[in-house]
């Protein structure tokens, strides 16, 4: 049976749901969150998200959506801090947390915690609270350093994810690969993880009409117009994108769209435009910044296709919203996302790093003769399963089997995905 009215707590320390996409800090994850809570609020469920205050402008309390509440919290001064630092300040939110719930009179049915951070708050409150603890935590420290890309993650998160691992009652994985390096990497029990896919806002994220979209954005319709959307991180594989440029240059007229980034970015994003110079592609490359998230299907129904050649991703938001706009995708193999783009249908999966054959994979999308219309429905209609309602009833079937003492049977994914 599933559990009526739950008032849920929903922590994102370090991360505020409604912070910029595209940042250091704001990416999937909070898309995540907001998209999730709204949907346990459209199901009769109350939501409060407890994160940090970033800016003394940021409101204590506001309403995101119908029972879905934003609260910010104090912990060391309001501003942007380090990773770390909010570590050392965890003992602080944690006591504004239980301060705001007491004075308000509030009890909460469970705690979910996105990410390590949030997840230390949870394990103290949960056992103060008596109640259960579901930890989703999107990115593993160890798995970082594996591959050897970006900074180095601290030991103290290390530490931190291999305790909460059996701290928890429930923790949420968005594919099998995410599991398997749970119980490889922190020795997490197979049987204490739910592994629930992400979803997309396929109210939002559409197709659109392809001329009218690039006529808005300047671009010219003769273009190939390759996409990237998200962090400037090492991580996100740019390096290996542009690079590719260098085989195509001498094929087609064509431009790289490279959406995300902000200030704190400078370095890596000053890095990239000396390799375009390097390899004489600075002229089809644009760095068009951060781009609202409710303006990316515009980005999306101009492009020709979206290139990511990430890494790691614990899932991969961006393909599906690219594939919901009818918009192939050109990806690496990464967080499950072979299991979301069907390699020659609705894109093509990279298994090499040579940037030759992933110029190669990106004319191919272009060679396909099919007609436009038929190929953008074909494409959304492949991710048609993967909506956050049914993410939302996932969540809500696990929810319901920790409230029921851990008993009744696991839906390990959406229905239909």
């Amino acid at each position: 049976m599933k559990p009526v009215g739950l008032k849920i707590a929903m922590l994102a320390v370090h991360s505020c749901p409604l912070g910029d996409l595209g940042t250091r800090d704001t990416g999937g994850m909070s898309v995540y969150i907001r998209e999730l809570a709204r949907e346990l609020g459209n199901r009769g469920h109350r939501v409060d998200i407890f994160t940090r205050l970033h800016d003394r402008e940021e409101q204590g309390v506001s309403i995101l959506s119908d029972h879905v509440r934003l609260i910010h919290l104090q912990a060391g001064d309001a501003c942007r801090m380090d990773r770390l630092s909010i570590y050392a300040r965890l003992t602080d939110f944690q006591r504004q947390l239980e301060d705001f719930a007491r004075s308000n009179h509030l009890e909460y049915d469970l705690v979910h915690s996105h990410y390590w951070l949030s997840a230390c708050v949870g394990s103290r409150v949960h056992r103060s609270w008596e109640v259960p603890h579901v930890v989703m935590f999107h990115t593993l420290g160890a798995v970082k350093n594996a591959i050897g890309v970006g900074e180095k993650e601290p030991e103290e998160r290390i530490a931190s994810e291999s305790a909460l691992v059996e701290d928890c009652d429930c923790i949420v994985a968005a594919t099998e690969e995410g599991k398997e390096e749970l119980v490889k990497d922190c020795n997490a029990s197979p049987d204490k993880i739910a592994v629930i896919p992400c979803g997309v806002n396929l109210d939002l994220f559409r197709p659109l009409d392809k001329s009218a979209s690039r006529h808005r954005l300047g671009i010219h319709e003769r273009e190939r117009v390759f996409l990237s959307v998200g962090r400037i991180d090492p991580l996100k594989g740019m390096e290996r994108f542009l690079l590719s440029g260098a085989y195509l240059k001498n094929a087609i007229p064509f431009k790289f769209l490279i959406i995300g980034g902000d200030e704190r970015d400078q370095p890596e994003l000053q890095r990239l435009m000396q390799l375009s110079r390097q390899i004489g592609i600075q002229d089809s490359v644009v760095f068009g910044g951060r781009v609202k998230h409710e303006e990316l299907p515009l980005y999306y129904s101009a492009a020709d296709a979206l290139v990511m050649l990430s890494h790691h991703e614990s899932f991969g938001l961006v393909p599906l919203e690219s594939l919901a706009c009818g918009t192939p995708v050109v990806a690496t193999k990464v967080g499950g996302i072979e299991g979301r783009v069907r390699d020659g249908e609705t894109g093509y999966l990279v298994t090499t790093e040579a940037p030759s054959e992933i110029a190669e994979k990106m004319c191919g999308l272009l060679s396909r003769s099919n007609c436009r219309a038929d190929r953008t429905r074909s494409i959304r209609a492949s991710v048609a399963g993967f909506s956050w309602g049914k993410v939302a009833d996932a969540m809500i079937g696990e929810y319901a089997r920790l409230l029921n003492g851990g008993h009744g049977t696991r839906i390990s994914r959406p229905a239909d995905v």
